[in-house]
């Protein structure tokens, strides 16, 4: 899914919380409304990234949206637009999303389901609830890609992962391993993501890998992570070396995502829907989109008005499209400030 901000924040992200301590052990990330578009648009909750923190392992994105009532409404409605350096990770608890992307593939994302897509070097996709789509809601996210693989060729996987069952709880580990189960999709960094329910008083322990920081982000119902209560869209930071935790579902039960990784241990800097390492790659991002669509380039307002290609890197191709699709989506206009570390 694209960020459709028109005015999109600079930030460039390297997974530390500020202060001389280092990175405090649990954190408690408030998520903050995001409208996608115009008047009518989809709203979401966004949690990462943030001020507090911007980086999870390596995921980089989370925006948590619905239960929207598409009725009379225009669902989500997200034409061509490109992404470099990441992958997406899409997530439903309700409805279907109609896939396409310049790779070739076309999916439907249904609930249960995982649909990856590498962008890689270059991709361009968009995504359309279809038609017969009520409801939606679900989870969308990003995976910052490390240095040795951002260059990678775009891809697209689609994985269904089989439920592990407890006596009151279920998890989907669409991501890594937990609970016995293994996901077969391969990433580029050690990662974890599960879908888990949990019944009504139910109370699960796990044992998180130690080298990991983990995310807990609640969908709805009610949740206590280790005695404490997680509030519903807001997301649970843990930091390394965090040992057993314990969740308990209460007050009708809870639904949630837990997300890990190891440390990304690097500096990105990520501004739309591109994911790079300086401002100068940003603008050559930009550029070559702008100029693949047809679409007016502008200059970098803090830089002469010639082309900046970062040693090493080539120029993105996000194409081809199938014909027939509606208009592609411009990129916004440059900030007017350098793309730099928040203090």
């Amino acid at each position: 899914m694209s960020n459709l901000e028109t005015d999109p924040a600079e930030v460039v992200c390297d997974g530390e919380q500020p202060g001389a301590d280092g990175p405090a052990p649990r954190e408690l990330l408030v998520p903050r409304d995001v409208p996608l578009g115009g008047p009518r648009a989809m709203n979401v909750r966004r949690t990462l990234p943030q001020r507090r923190r911007s980086l999870i392992g390596a995921w980089c994105f989370l925006d948590h949206y619905g239960p929207q009532d598409l009725t009379g409404q225009a669902g989500m409605n997200v034409p061509r637009h490109p992404h470099t350096g990441l992958q997406t990770v899409s997530w439903l608890f309700t409805g279907e999303i109609e896939h396409r992307d310049s790779t070739g593939a076309h999916a439907v994302v249904r609930p249960g389901e995982l649909n990856l897509m590498t962008a890689g070097s270059g991709i361009s996709h968009s995504e359309f609830s279809t038609p017969d789509t009520t409801i939606l809601h679900g989870a969308q996210l990003w995976v910052a890609l490390p240095e040795a693989a951002r260059g990678t060729s775009p891809g697209f996987e689609h994985h269904r992962p089989d439920p592990v069952c407890g006596d009151d709880w279920t998890a989907r580990v669409f991501l890594g391993s937990l609970l016995g189960s293994t996901s077969p999709v391969a990433t580029h960094s050690p990662l974890l993501g599960a879908e888990i329910l949990l019944d009504d008083g139910a109370s699960l322990a796990l044992e998180l890998d130690p080298g990991f920081e983990h995310g807990v982000l609640l969908d709805s119902g009610a949740l206590r992570l280790d005695g404490e209560d997680v509030p519903v869209d807001h997301l649970a930071y843990l930091a390394p070396d965090s040992g057993r935790i314990t969740l308990e579902g209460h007050d009708g039960g809870a639904r949630l995502l837990l997300i890990g990784g190891e440390p990304l241990g690097e500096q990105i800097v990520m501004w739309w829907n591109f994911v790079g390492r300086s401002h100068e790659e940003i603008v050559e991002y930009r550029r070559a989109w702008q100029e693949e669509i047809g679409a007016p380039v502008g200059s970098d307002p803090l830089a002469a008005a010639t082309r900046v290609q970062p040693p090493g890197r080539h120029v993105p191709h996000f194409g081809p499209f199938p014909p027939g699709e509606p208009d592609a989506l411009p990129a916004p206009a440059l900030p007017n400030a350098r793309m730099r570390p928040r203090s």
